[in-house]
């Protein structure tokens, strides 16, 4: 149903998307939203952003997830678990309680086309975006990509589309939220503190098809296990789903690689794009996000003509399989971002002919190892194991290493880790920062670690020039 046509809002939570909520709502304000209260958590405090929002007429109670009175509409921050006190309190002291993009949805005019996933989310929404703009459709990449839905909600109108990247957070809280096109890439084990367990977070996932039907898309990656073990909840009746992978799954609705070539078929109708070999970004996920990324776009309009000259001039994005060059004739990759196993096994497919050096570790998520480590031994030549999780890593790769087979190394921390790399690598090698583990050992996130991997790349070269 539509919000009121006047409300009195509750923020849970002052983190930026929070913020985002109520300087929307403080526009709006006395004749859209009646009020604005913001309840910031049992360790909030003030800021510079919340006294300037508490100047424009917020209200601001800190230092507790206590919620007193009552709204008629609550607006949860994405890092507030649906199973919290703290969601509860904001469930009993409202009429209605959601998510930041289901706030966005309920408001906006737009046409919305969602991804979604465990890994590749971004790489497809960008990708998705790009297409589109390609094509000249008005559109604007929003979500966890970066730019909160809610800051675009004015901006656009319905001749307009937000490829949208959402997350198990951002979609658990929903329940009107109606994307015309949406993308479920894969499903691997995350967030489980959270979602409390992988069903509750697999079924989030999957939620977001809840309100689609038989005029819409749904595309999914048929050939990912994660995705297939909930197939009874996605191919229901009075849905149309296209079946996404390197193989054609031989249906009307498809999207797959025939002999090299990405081609998708909608409604029956087949559209050859361009050849995998020719993508700038490189690796089987990656064929299978340009799928995904070109059927919603041929599904929303764009020509077969703007998809293909937009797979062609899409470049990879930071910290994912990102080249950073050259030295001494080995070439180094940035995928920071590989953050868990699966990421870093996706990562690998990028590098099928190549003599690679892997870099792990960092903040370990305690992520069961024994078939990730098989995995790894039979695609790299040397391991180089870092930060905190170093120890973890190195006893389970020499386990699955039972033919000492693959040169396995510990470093004390990233840059260490490069160093010690760099006298395992030969001439015509690769050297892979994936290091399936978060980075708050050491960094202060994924992307700090990225560009501190190639500052030091570039601190290396530097030397070498003034030693030349």
């Amino acid at each position: 149903m539509p919000l009121p046509q006047t409300f009195s809002l509750l923020v849970l939570g002052q983190g930026s998307t929070g913020l985002d909520v109520v300087a929307w709502a403080l526009k709006h304000s006395p004749e859209r939203v009646s009020s604005v209260t913001v309840v910031g958590g049992a360790t909030s405090e003030p800021t510079d952003r919340t006294r300037e929002l508490e100047s424009a007429g917020a209200v601001f109670v800190y230092g507790t997830e206590r919620v007193e009175g009552h709204f008629d509409v609550c607006v949860a921050s994405p890092g507030i678990s649906e199973y919290s006190e703290f969601f509860a309190q904001g469930r009993m002291h409202a009429d209605e309680i959601m998510g930041e993009p289901e706030f966005a949805w309920r408001l906006s005019s737009a046409q919305w086309c969602a991804v979604t996933g465990t890994n590749g989310k971004t790489t497809t929404t960008s990708l998705l975006h790009h297409l589109m703009q390609a094509a000249g459709m008005k559109s604007a990449a929003v979500g966890n990509i970066g730019t909160p839905t809610i800051d675009a909600v004015d901006a656009y109108g319905e001749d307009a589309w937000f490829a949208a990247e959402l997350s198990s957070y951002q979609i658990a809280t929903s329940s009107e939220l109606h994307p015309r096109c949406a993308v479920l890439l894969n499903i691997t084990p995350d967030h489980l503190a959270w979602h409390r367990t992988h069903e509750n977070y697999a079924l989030a996932k999957i939620k977001l098809f809840a309100n689609m039907d038989e005029h819409d898309l749904v595309i999914v990656d048929v050939e990912d296990e994660g995705v297939m073990a909930f197939a009874d909840r996605i191919f229901v009746p009075g849905r149309r789903v296209l079946s996404l992978g390197i193989a054609d799954a031989g249906c009307a609705d498809a999207a797959f690689v025939r002999e090299g070539m990405l081609t998708v078929r909608l409604a029956g109708t087949e559209r050859e794009l361009v050849r995998a070999e020719e993508l700038a970004i490189a690796g089987e996920h990656n064929a299978i996000n340009a799928l995904a990324a070109s059927a919603a776009a041929l599904f929303c309009g764009a020509s077969a003509d703007a998809v293909r000259r937009g797979l062609l001039s899409f470049r990879a994005l930071e910290h994912r399989v990102e080249p950073c060059g050259e030295i001494d004739g080995v070439r180094y990759y940035n995928d920071s971002k590989a953050t868990n196993t699966d990421a870093v096994e996706k990562a690998l497919t990028a590098f099928p002919d190549d003599d690679v050096v892997l870099l792990l570790g960092g903040h370990d998520k305690g992520t069961p190892l024994e078939e990730f480590s098989t995995y790894v031994c039979d695609h790299v030549r040397a391991v180089v194991c870092f930060g905190e999780a170093r120890a973890r890593f190195r006893n389970a790769l020499e386990e699955a290493d039972r033919n000492q087979d693959v040169d396995i190394a510990e470093a004390d921390d990233l840059c260490d880790a490069v160093d010690v790399a760099r006298s395992l690598a030969q001439r015509g090698d690769v050297v892979l920062l994936s290091p399936a583990c978060s980075s708050f050992d050491e960094f202060s996130g994924y992307e700090e670690r990225g560009r501190r991997f190639k500052e030091y790349l570039d601190e290396l070269r530097a030397t070498r020039s003034l030693a030349e």
